[in-house]
Protein backbone atom coordinates (compact mmCIF):
# COMPACT_ATOMS: atom_id res chain seq x y z
CA UNK A 1 0.00 0.00 0.00
CA UNK A 2 1.29 3.62 -0.67
CA UNK A 3 1.75 5.65 1.76
CA UNK A 4 0.20 9.77 1.55
CA UNK A 5 1.63 10.81 4.75
CA UNK A 6 3.90 8.73 6.88
CA UNK A 7 7.61 9.03 5.83
CA UNK A 8 10.23 7.13 7.51
CA UNK A 9 9.83 9.08 10.64
CA UNK A 10 6.09 10.13 10.94
CA UNK A 11 4.53 13.35 9.32
CA UNK A 12 6.88 15.96 8.92
CA UNK A 13 6.63 19.52 6.77
CA UNK A 14 6.18 23.00 6.86
CA UNK A 15 4.25 24.54 9.60
CA UNK A 16 0.88 26.08 8.13
CA UNK A 17 1.23 23.92 4.81
CA UNK A 18 -0.62 20.45 4.57
CA UNK A 19 -0.49 17.86 6.53
CA UNK A 20 0.73 20.53 9.29
CA UNK A 21 -1.71 22.02 9.88
CA UNK A 22 -4.55 22.22 13.04
CA UNK A 23 -7.32 20.65 10.75
CA UNK A 24 -5.40 17.67 9.37
CA UNK A 25 -3.66 17.12 13.26
CA UNK A 26 -6.54 16.90 14.99
CA UNK A 27 -7.95 13.88 12.22
CA UNK A 28 -4.56 12.44 12.85
CA UNK A 29 -5.54 12.05 16.60
CA UNK A 30 -8.34 10.87 15.72
CA UNK A 31 -7.83 8.63 13.52
CA UNK A 32 -4.65 6.89 15.18
CA UNK A 33 -6.98 7.09 18.53
CA UNK A 34 -9.85 5.05 16.53
CA UNK A 35 -6.90 2.31 15.49
CA UNK A 36 -6.10 2.08 19.41
CA UNK A 37 -9.68 1.58 20.06
CA UNK A 38 -10.20 -0.89 17.57
CA UNK A 39 -6.93 -3.11 18.77
CA UNK A 40 -7.03 -3.18 22.56
CA UNK A 41 -4.91 -5.70 23.32
CA UNK A 42 -5.32 -6.99 27.31
CA UNK A 43 -7.12 -3.48 27.73
CA UNK A 44 -10.44 -4.09 29.74
CA UNK A 45 -13.64 -3.14 27.97
CA UNK A 46 -14.65 -0.64 30.20
CA UNK A 47 -11.43 0.94 29.92
CA UNK A 48 -10.18 3.94 27.69
CA UNK A 49 -6.68 3.43 25.78
CA UNK A 50 -4.07 6.40 27.08
CA UNK A 51 -1.61 7.84 24.91
CA UNK A 52 1.21 9.88 25.97
CA UNK A 53 2.26 13.25 24.02
CA UNK A 54 5.20 15.04 24.12
CA UNK A 55 6.40 17.77 22.18
CA UNK A 56 10.06 19.40 21.34
CA UNK A 57 10.49 23.56 22.15
CA UNK A 58 8.76 24.75 18.80
CA UNK A 59 6.49 27.53 19.14
CA UNK A 60 4.11 25.26 17.15
CA UNK A 61 4.22 22.61 19.60
CA UNK A 62 1.15 24.53 21.36
CA UNK A 63 -0.76 24.16 18.41
CA UNK A 64 -0.52 20.70 17.44
CA UNK A 65 -0.54 19.74 20.96
CA UNK A 66 -3.98 20.68 20.97
CA UNK A 67 -4.86 19.70 17.81
CA UNK A 68 -3.63 16.21 18.88
CA UNK A 69 -5.77 16.02 22.00
CA UNK A 70 -8.76 17.43 20.67
CA UNK A 71 -8.45 14.50 18.10
CA UNK A 72 -7.75 11.15 20.34
CA UNK A 73 -10.33 12.65 23.19
CA UNK A 74 -12.78 13.02 20.15
CA UNK A 75 -12.24 8.86 19.30
CA UNK A 76 -12.46 8.26 23.11
CA UNK A 77 -8.63 8.21 24.09
CA UNK A 78 -7.07 9.23 27.25
CA UNK A 79 -4.35 11.66 27.01
CA UNK A 80 -1.34 12.29 29.37
CA UNK A 81 0.78 15.40 28.40
CA UNK A 82 4.61 15.74 29.04
CA UNK A 83 5.55 19.14 27.58
CA UNK A 84 8.92 19.59 26.39
CA UNK A 85 9.97 16.29 26.32
CA UNK A 86 12.72 14.06 24.20
CA UNK A 87 11.81 11.93 21.48
CA UNK A 88 13.14 8.92 23.41
CA UNK A 89 12.05 10.31 26.87
CA UNK A 90 8.49 9.64 25.04
CA UNK A 91 9.48 5.96 23.89
CA UNK A 92 10.21 5.02 27.42
CA UNK A 93 7.64 6.79 29.54
CA UNK A 94 5.44 5.27 27.16
CA UNK A 95 6.24 1.49 28.24
CA UNK A 96 6.71 2.62 31.31
CA UNK A 97 3.84 3.76 32.28
CA UNK A 98 1.94 0.79 30.37
CA UNK A 99 0.50 3.52 28.01
CA UNK A 100 -1.17 1.99 24.22
CA UNK A 101 0.93 4.53 22.66
CA UNK A 102 3.12 7.83 22.26
CA UNK A 103 3.15 10.54 20.45
CA UNK A 104 5.93 12.96 19.53
CA UNK A 105 5.54 16.80 18.19
CA UNK A 106 8.49 17.42 16.58
CA UNK A 107 11.04 18.35 13.65
CA UNK A 108 13.74 16.94 15.03
CA UNK A 109 16.85 18.77 13.96
CA UNK A 110 14.88 20.78 11.28
CA UNK A 111 14.19 24.44 11.86
CA UNK A 112 11.19 26.00 13.79
CA UNK A 113 9.11 26.91 10.76
CA UNK A 114 9.08 22.85 10.32
CA UNK A 115 7.10 20.26 12.68
CA UNK A 116 6.24 16.87 12.86
CA UNK A 117 3.93 13.99 14.29
CA UNK A 118 5.77 10.47 14.89
CA UNK A 119 4.52 7.64 16.84
CA UNK A 120 5.59 5.16 19.36
CA UNK A 121 3.62 1.51 20.12
CA UNK A 122 3.29 0.49 23.83
CA UNK A 123 6.64 -1.13 23.66
CA UNK A 124 8.78 2.65 22.81
CA UNK A 125 9.37 0.99 19.53
CA UNK A 126 8.10 3.06 15.90
CA UNK A 127 5.11 1.70 14.85
CA UNK A 128 4.84 -0.99 12.14
CA UNK A 129 3.93 -0.48 8.30
CA UNK A 130 0.65 -2.36 9.07
CA UNK A 131 -0.54 0.21 12.01
CA UNK A 132 0.93 3.22 10.24
CA UNK A 133 -1.01 1.78 7.05
CA UNK A 134 -4.36 1.34 9.21
CA UNK A 135 -4.06 5.05 10.55
CA UNK A 136 -3.97 6.54 6.51
CA UNK A 137 -6.99 4.34 6.05
CA UNK A 138 -8.67 6.00 9.16
CA UNK A 139 -7.84 9.29 7.80
CA UNK A 140 -10.13 8.75 4.62
CA UNK A 141 -13.33 7.98 7.39
CA UNK A 142 -15.48 11.20 8.65
CA UNK A 143 -14.71 12.43 12.16
CA UNK A 144 -17.61 11.15 14.01
CA UNK A 145 -17.08 11.53 17.73
CA UNK A 146 -17.97 9.28 20.01
CA UNK A 147 -21.12 9.72 22.33
CA UNK A 148 -19.80 12.26 25.22
CA UNK A 149 -19.89 9.78 27.95
CA UNK A 150 -17.43 7.85 26.00
CA UNK A 151 -14.80 11.13 25.50
CA UNK A 152 -11.25 10.24 26.84
CA UNK A 153 -9.51 12.80 29.31
CA UNK A 154 -6.62 14.78 29.43
CA UNK A 155 -4.35 15.98 31.80
CA UNK A 156 -0.40 16.94 32.39
CA UNK A 157 2.21 14.76 34.18
CA UNK A 158 4.85 16.42 35.88
CA UNK A 159 7.37 14.24 36.79
CA UNK A 160 8.15 13.26 33.54
CA UNK A 161 11.59 14.82 33.77
CA UNK A 162 12.10 13.32 36.79
CA UNK A 163 11.57 9.91 35.38
CA UNK A 164 13.24 10.21 32.58
CA UNK A 165 16.37 11.52 34.26
CA UNK A 166 16.50 8.83 36.60
CA UNK A 167 16.43 6.62 33.57
CA UNK A 168 19.14 8.22 32.40
CA UNK A 169 20.96 7.69 34.90
CA UNK A 170 20.23 3.59 35.23
CA UNK A 171 22.31 3.10 31.67
CA UNK A 172 25.83 4.09 33.44
CA UNK A 173 26.73 1.82 35.45
CA UNK A 174 26.17 2.48 39.67
CA UNK A 175 30.44 1.67 40.13
CA UNK A 176 31.29 4.72 37.78
CA UNK A 177 30.69 8.65 38.35
CA UNK A 178 31.72 11.10 36.26
CA UNK A 179 33.49 13.40 39.08
CA UNK A 180 36.76 15.80 38.15
CA UNK A 181 35.03 16.25 34.36
CA UNK A 182 34.27 19.21 33.15
CA UNK A 183 31.70 18.60 30.31
CA UNK A 184 30.00 21.45 27.99
CA UNK A 185 26.59 20.32 26.72
CA UNK A 186 25.07 21.81 23.38
CA UNK A 187 21.05 21.09 23.86
CA UNK A 188 20.37 23.36 20.70
CA UNK A 189 17.62 24.68 22.69
CA UNK A 190 15.68 22.03 21.80
CA UNK A 191 13.94 19.46 24.28
CA UNK A 192 16.79 18.29 26.24
CA UNK A 193 17.10 21.66 28.15
CA UNK A 194 15.78 20.43 31.33
CA UNK A 195 17.13 16.88 31.46
CA UNK A 196 20.37 16.72 29.98
CA UNK A 197 22.56 18.97 32.43
CA UNK A 198 20.85 17.36 35.26
CA UNK A 199 21.86 13.52 34.01
CA UNK A 200 25.35 14.66 33.90
CA UNK A 201 25.06 16.96 36.77
CA UNK A 202 23.72 14.04 38.91
CA UNK A 203 26.60 11.83 37.74
CA UNK A 204 28.84 14.43 39.21
CA UNK A 205 30.30 15.91 36.07
CA UNK A 206 30.81 19.71 36.34
CA UNK A 207 28.45 20.81 33.95
CA UNK A 208 28.67 24.04 31.45
CA UNK A 209 24.90 24.01 29.69
CA UNK A 210 24.92 25.95 26.30
CA UNK A 211 21.77 25.83 23.76
CA UNK A 212 19.68 25.60 27.15
CA UNK A 213 17.20 28.58 26.35
CA UNK A 214 14.68 28.28 23.86
CA UNK A 215 12.07 30.69 22.98
CA UNK A 216 10.09 28.80 20.33
CA UNK A 217 12.00 30.24 17.35
CA UNK A 218 15.91 29.09 18.34
CA UNK A 219 15.69 25.25 18.15
CA UNK A 220 18.82 24.00 15.85
CA UNK A 221 19.53 27.09 15.00
CA UNK A 222 23.40 27.76 14.82
CA UNK A 223 23.68 24.83 18.03
CA UNK A 224 23.36 21.23 18.44
CA UNK A 225 24.15 17.92 16.31
CA UNK A 226 23.67 19.87 13.30
CA UNK A 227 25.98 22.49 13.94
CA UNK A 228 29.08 21.96 16.18
CA UNK A 229 31.27 24.78 15.48
CA UNK A 230 29.39 26.14 18.67
CA UNK A 231 30.08 23.24 21.05
CA UNK A 232 33.77 22.93 19.81
CA UNK A 233 34.26 26.80 20.81
CA UNK A 234 32.73 26.35 23.66
CA UNK A 235 34.62 23.22 24.86
CA UNK A 236 37.86 25.33 24.13
CA UNK A 237 36.93 28.62 25.82
CA UNK A 238 35.57 26.84 29.34
CA UNK A 239 38.84 24.51 29.09
CA UNK A 240 36.35 21.46 29.20
CA UNK A 241 37.42 17.57 29.01
CA UNK A 242 34.72 16.87 26.81
CA UNK A 243 31.53 18.16 24.83
CA UNK A 244 28.24 16.80 24.19
CA UNK A 245 25.89 18.28 21.06
CA UNK A 246 22.72 16.89 20.83
CA UNK A 247 19.87 17.93 18.63
CA UNK A 248 16.36 19.61 18.94
CA UNK A 249 14.59 16.42 19.88
CA UNK A 250 17.08 14.59 22.01
CA UNK A 251 17.53 11.43 19.38
CA UNK A 252 21.24 12.84 17.79
CA UNK A 253 24.69 13.02 19.48
CA UNK A 254 28.02 14.84 18.19
CA UNK A 255 30.64 14.42 20.61
CA UNK A 256 34.24 16.76 21.00
CA UNK A 257 37.26 16.08 22.75
CA UNK A 258 39.14 18.68 24.74
CA UNK A 259 40.62 20.28 21.33
CA UNK A 260 37.29 20.95 20.47
CA UNK A 261 37.66 17.92 17.78
CA UNK A 262 34.27 16.65 16.60
CA UNK A 263 33.69 12.71 16.31
CA UNK A 264 30.39 11.57 14.24
CA UNK A 265 28.04 9.13 14.98
CA UNK A 266 30.27 6.81 12.77
CA UNK A 267 33.32 7.22 15.05
CA UNK A 268 31.36 7.12 18.40
CA UNK A 269 29.77 3.88 17.03
CA UNK A 270 33.35 2.87 16.52
CA UNK A 271 34.14 3.48 20.21
CA UNK A 272 31.17 1.86 21.84
CA UNK A 273 32.08 -1.75 19.44
CA UNK A 274 35.53 -1.56 20.58
CA UNK A 275 34.77 -1.25 23.97
CA UNK A 276 32.34 -3.36 24.13
CA UNK A 277 34.77 -6.05 22.27
CA UNK A 278 37.52 -5.69 24.47
CA UNK A 279 35.51 -5.70 27.92
CA UNK A 280 33.54 -8.94 26.27
CA UNK A 281 30.03 -7.98 26.15
CA UNK A 282 30.13 -7.02 22.74
CA UNK A 283 27.48 -8.93 21.34
CA UNK A 284 26.81 -9.85 17.48
CA UNK A 285 27.92 -6.99 15.10
CA UNK A 286 27.44 -3.45 13.79
CA UNK A 287 24.28 -1.92 11.66
CA UNK A 288 24.98 1.25 9.97
CA UNK A 289 23.96 3.00 6.87
CA UNK A 290 24.55 3.03 3.21
CA UNK A 291 26.27 6.67 4.21
CA UNK A 292 28.66 5.06 6.82
CA UNK A 293 32.27 5.90 6.12
CA UNK A 294 33.99 3.39 4.65
CA UNK A 295 36.62 3.91 6.89
CA UNK A 296 34.59 3.00 9.74
CA UNK A 297 33.44 -0.64 8.10
CA UNK A 298 37.40 -1.47 7.58
CA UNK A 299 38.27 -0.56 11.07
CA UNK A 300 35.53 -2.59 12.79
CA UNK A 301 36.44 -5.77 9.80
CA UNK A 302 40.05 -5.16 11.17
CA UNK A 303 38.71 -5.92 14.92
CA UNK A 304 36.61 -8.77 13.43
CA UNK A 305 33.75 -6.73 14.49
CA UNK A 306 30.69 -7.92 11.91
CA UNK A 307 29.28 -5.10 9.95
CA UNK A 308 26.18 -4.67 7.64
CA UNK A 309 24.68 -1.62 5.82
CA UNK A 310 20.58 -0.56 6.35
CA UNK A 311 19.14 1.94 4.46
CA UNK A 312 19.19 5.35 5.39
CA UNK A 313 16.83 6.20 8.04
CA UNK A 314 17.06 4.73 12.06
CA UNK A 315 14.23 2.54 11.40
CA UNK A 316 15.73 0.71 8.66
CA UNK A 317 18.79 0.58 10.88
CA UNK A 318 16.58 -1.27 13.89
CA UNK A 319 15.53 -3.64 11.00
CA UNK A 320 18.64 -4.87 10.98
CA UNK A 321 19.47 -5.08 14.42
CA UNK A 322 16.33 -7.22 15.22
CA UNK A 323 16.60 -9.39 12.42
CA UNK A 324 20.17 -10.05 13.47
CA UNK A 325 19.61 -10.25 17.05
CA UNK A 326 22.51 -7.59 17.46
CA UNK A 327 22.18 -4.69 20.04
CA UNK A 328 24.57 -1.83 18.51
CA UNK A 329 23.86 0.34 15.01
CA UNK A 330 23.84 3.82 14.23
CA UNK A 331 24.13 6.62 11.25
CA UNK A 332 27.07 9.59 10.49
CA UNK A 333 24.72 11.98 11.56
CA UNK A 334 24.64 10.72 15.52
CA UNK A 335 21.60 8.09 15.75
CA UNK A 336 23.21 5.40 17.60
CA UNK A 337 20.85 2.85 19.22
CA UNK A 338 21.83 0.47 22.38
CA UNK A 339 19.06 -1.36 22.38
CA UNK A 340 20.16 -3.46 25.52
CA UNK A 341 19.66 0.03 26.87
CA UNK A 342 16.95 1.25 25.05
CA UNK A 343 13.61 0.69 22.83
CA UNK A 344 15.14 3.65 20.34
CA UNK A 345 17.69 6.10 19.15
CA UNK A 346 18.87 8.32 22.73
CA UNK A 347 21.31 10.73 22.32
CA UNK A 348 21.70 10.84 25.94
CA UNK A 349 22.12 7.65 26.44
CA UNK A 350 24.51 6.76 23.85
CA UNK A 351 26.63 9.37 25.14
CA UNK A 352 26.39 7.53 28.40
CA UNK A 353 28.02 4.37 26.70
CA UNK A 354 30.74 6.52 25.60
CA UNK A 355 31.53 8.39 28.87
CA UNK A 356 31.66 4.67 29.87
CA UNK A 357 34.12 3.38 27.85
CA UNK A 358 36.36 6.70 28.50
CA UNK A 359 35.79 6.26 32.32
CA UNK A 360 36.85 2.45 32.35
CA UNK A 361 39.52 2.79 29.84
CA UNK A 362 41.01 5.79 31.14
CA UNK A 363 41.58 6.71 27.13
CA UNK A 364 40.19 9.76 25.13
CA UNK A 365 38.23 9.68 21.84
CA UNK A 366 41.66 10.43 19.99
CA UNK A 367 43.26 7.53 21.48
CA UNK A 368 40.12 5.31 21.01
CA UNK A 369 39.84 6.08 17.16
CA UNK A 370 43.32 6.04 16.61
CA UNK A 371 42.86 3.20 14.41
CA UNK A 372 39.86 4.41 12.45
CA UNK A 373 40.68 6.68 9.16
CA UNK A 374 37.69 8.47 8.03
CA UNK A 375 37.66 8.13 4.33
CA UNK A 376 36.83 11.49 2.20
CA UNK A 377 33.84 11.89 1.19
CA UNK A 378 31.66 13.77 -1.13
CA UNK A 379 27.74 14.43 -1.49
CA UNK A 380 26.62 16.27 -4.04
CA UNK A 381 22.87 17.42 -4.59
CA UNK A 382 21.43 17.33 -7.56
CA UNK A 383 18.15 18.99 -8.09
CA UNK A 384 15.70 16.75 -10.50
CA UNK A 385 12.28 17.30 -12.03
CA UNK A 386 9.56 15.87 -10.36
CA UNK A 387 8.99 11.78 -10.92
CA UNK A 388 12.23 11.09 -11.99
CA UNK A 389 13.56 7.83 -11.51
CA UNK A 390 17.50 6.47 -11.28
CA UNK A 391 16.24 2.94 -12.69
CA UNK A 392 15.20 4.52 -15.76
CA UNK A 393 18.36 6.25 -16.32
CA UNK A 394 20.77 4.01 -18.34
CA UNK A 395 23.64 6.45 -19.04
CA UNK A 396 23.68 7.03 -14.81
CA UNK A 397 24.22 3.29 -14.71
CA UNK A 398 26.91 3.72 -17.35
CA UNK A 399 28.52 6.78 -15.55
CA UNK A 400 28.64 4.93 -12.44
CA UNK A 401 30.24 1.79 -13.35
CA UNK A 402 33.06 4.13 -15.36
CA UNK A 403 33.11 5.72 -12.14
CA UNK A 404 33.84 2.49 -9.97
CA UNK A 405 36.45 1.38 -12.99
CA UNK A 406 38.10 4.66 -11.85
CA UNK A 407 38.42 4.27 -8.34
CA UNK A 408 39.62 0.65 -8.99
CA UNK A 409 38.09 -0.66 -5.91
CA UNK A 410 39.64 2.33 -3.58
CA UNK A 411 36.39 3.59 -2.63
CA UNK A 412 32.37 3.70 -2.75
CA UNK A 413 29.50 5.31 -4.75
CA UNK A 414 26.02 5.68 -3.55
CA UNK A 415 23.16 7.36 -4.91
CA UNK A 416 20.01 7.63 -3.62
CA UNK A 417 16.93 9.76 -4.21
CA UNK A 418 15.70 12.28 -1.43
CA UNK A 419 12.78 11.32 0.87
CA UNK A 420 11.51 14.50 1.13
CA UNK A 421 12.99 17.07 -1.81
CA UNK A 422 13.38 16.35 -5.66
CA UNK A 423 16.49 15.35 -5.32
CA UNK A 424 19.23 12.87 -6.59
CA UNK A 425 21.89 12.79 -3.46
CA UNK A 426 25.04 11.40 -4.66
CA UNK A 427 27.63 10.25 -2.39
CA UNK A 428 31.07 9.00 -3.39
CA UNK A 429 34.32 8.27 -0.71
CA UNK A 430 37.61 7.20 -0.87
CA UNK A 431 41.19 7.54 0.37
CA UNK A 432 42.35 9.75 -2.73
CA UNK A 433 40.33 12.81 -1.82
CA UNK A 434 40.91 14.38 -5.76
CA UNK A 435 39.60 11.54 -7.45
CA UNK A 436 36.50 11.63 -5.31
CA UNK A 437 35.91 14.96 -6.11
CA UNK A 438 36.98 14.49 -9.50
CA UNK A 439 34.50 11.13 -9.78
CA UNK A 440 31.36 12.76 -7.74
CA UNK A 441 31.23 15.65 -10.39
CA UNK A 442 31.38 13.22 -13.09
CA UNK A 443 28.69 11.15 -11.73
CA UNK A 444 26.55 13.89 -11.16
CA UNK A 445 27.28 15.73 -14.27
CA UNK A 446 25.54 12.32 -15.73
CA UNK A 447 22.62 12.75 -13.25
CA UNK A 448 22.11 16.36 -14.23
CA UNK A 449 22.05 15.28 -18.00
CA UNK A 450 19.74 12.43 -17.56
CA UNK A 451 17.08 13.96 -15.49
CA UNK A 452 16.94 17.63 -17.76
CA UNK A 453 13.40 17.87 -19.56
CA UNK A 454 13.93 16.55 -22.86
CA UNK A 455 11.08 19.43 -24.14
CA UNK A 456 13.21 22.27 -23.82
CA UNK A 457 12.16 24.63 -26.39
CA UNK A 458 15.16 25.58 -28.73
Amino acid sequence: MGRKYFGTDGVRGKVGEAPITPEFVMRLGYAAGKVLVSDRGSLPANEHPTVLIGKDTRISGYMLEAALEAGFTAAGVNVLMTGPMPTPAVAYLTRALRLQAGVVISASHNPFEDNGIKFFSASGQKLPDSVEEAIEAALDQPLATVAARQLGRARRIEDAAARYIEFCKSTFPNRLDLRGMRIVVDCAHGATYHVAPHVLHELGAEVVAIGNEPNGFNINEACGATHTPALSDAVRAHHADIGIALDGDGDRLMMADAHGRIYDGDQLVYVIARHRLETGYMKGGVVGTLMTNLGTEHALARIHVPFERAKVGDRYVLERLHANGWVLGGETSGHILCLDKHTTGDGIVSCLQVLRALRETGKTLDAFTADLETYPQVMINVPVVKGFKLADASAVTVAVADAESTLNGGGRIVLRASGTEPLIRVMVEGRDGGLVRRTAEMVADAVRIAAAPSDIPS
